[in-house]
């Protein structure tokens, strides 16, 4: 799957938003501040990707996909993150990740996954 989003700033661009408009989160503490930066960032860069789909969850039929991501700490990457497969979501109304990280198709998931590997990084792991 090739896609135009391989940026934030491509997102952004892609919804008519400015890249340099970020949430505030100077006063939240400081060990939180790069997850939620990051997860607002994956939510542009999934409304993007997803070009107008927004999951319904009251349809059981519907597939949602989201990236599956595995931590597994070595010498080289101490944080130990890598995108690993995507998962599939249509029966039960359980995420392990939100219903505004989810994507249409499995394809776009395993991009999102791989393109945007450290943005996950930043959102998921402390430290």
């Amino acid at each position: 799957m090739e896609s135009n989003i391989k940026t934030f700033e491509d997102a952004c661009a892609a919804l008519s938003i400015n890249p340099e408009l970020l949430p505030v989160v100077s006063e939240l503490p400081e060990k939180h501040q790069k997850a939620l930066t990051a997860h607002y960032k994956l939510i542009i860069i999934a409304e993007a990707l997803n070009a107008g789909w927004q999951p319904n969850w009251n349809d059981y039929n519907e597939y949602k996909y989201f990236p599956w991501l595995e931590v597994e700490a070595t010498k080289e990457k101490p944080s130990g993150f890598g995108f690993s497969h995507t998962l599939t979501f249509f029966v039960f109304t359980v995420t392990g990740v939100g219903s505004r990280l989810c994507y249409r198709t499995r394809e776009l998931a395993r991009y999102a996954g791989k393109q945007f590997a450290d943005l996950y990084k930043d959102y998921f792991l402390i430290g």
